[in-house]
């Protein structure tokens, strides 16, 4: 059992992210297609934007992207602007389980802050794409939320099914963990 209010390390396994990320939408799945666009496909998208946009980027690093939003399958995906009404509570127990996240799994608790803002670009293209390719944003709606992306380039996300958005982030998680060791 995973205590939210006092996440250990000891208590995160892998499967238990990949499920649950794998069964949260993104978008509170106001996209298209027969299936959300689950936080397990964003992660796996943030993950790779980072290597088109920095490609030498090592392995660990390329896993703390994978991992960004971990916290997701114990607490839910609530969009932005719901966040920032809830406030500093919220943050404060999101950074908590993503810490013991990256404890978990080989990582320092608190990120580089150059991994940090690669992090953060990588997921804000990955929001424009997502928006314009899946949730109905036109471009220039999208350009005022997220910026232009510049650097990177998708053409085409397809939501899938949970059980196989679940593999590809186990299957993603083990290269990079592999590379990283």
């Amino acid at each position: 059992r995973l205590d939210l209010l006092d996440p250990s390390p000891l208590d995160v396994e892998i499967e238990d992210i990949a499920q649950g990320l794998s069964r949260v939408a993104r978008w509170n799945g106001q996209t298209r297609g027969d299936w959300a666009f689950t936080v397990a496909q964003h992660a796996l998208l943030v993950e790779k934007l980072v290597g088109q946009l920095k490609p030498l980027t090592p392995a660990k690093w390329r896993l703390a992207a994978l991992l960004h939003d971990g916290a997701e399958y114990g607490l839910g995906d609530l969009i932005t602007p719901f966040k920032a009404q809830i406030g500093p509570d919220y943050k404060a127990l999101e950074h908590r389980l993503l810490r013991a996240i990256h404890l978990r799994f080989g990582l320092p608790a608190e990120l580089p802050q150059h991994v940090t803002d690669l992090v953060k670009r990588a997921d804000k293209v990955a929001a424009f794409f997502e928006a314009t390719l899946l949730a109905g944003f036109a471009e220039a709606e999208a350009l005022k939320f997220f910026g232009r992306p510049r650097g990177v380039e998708v053409n085409r996300l397809v939501p899938q099914a949970p059980a196989e958005a679940k593999q590809r982030f186990l299957a993603r998680f083990a290269q990079l963990s592999e590379a990283a060791a």
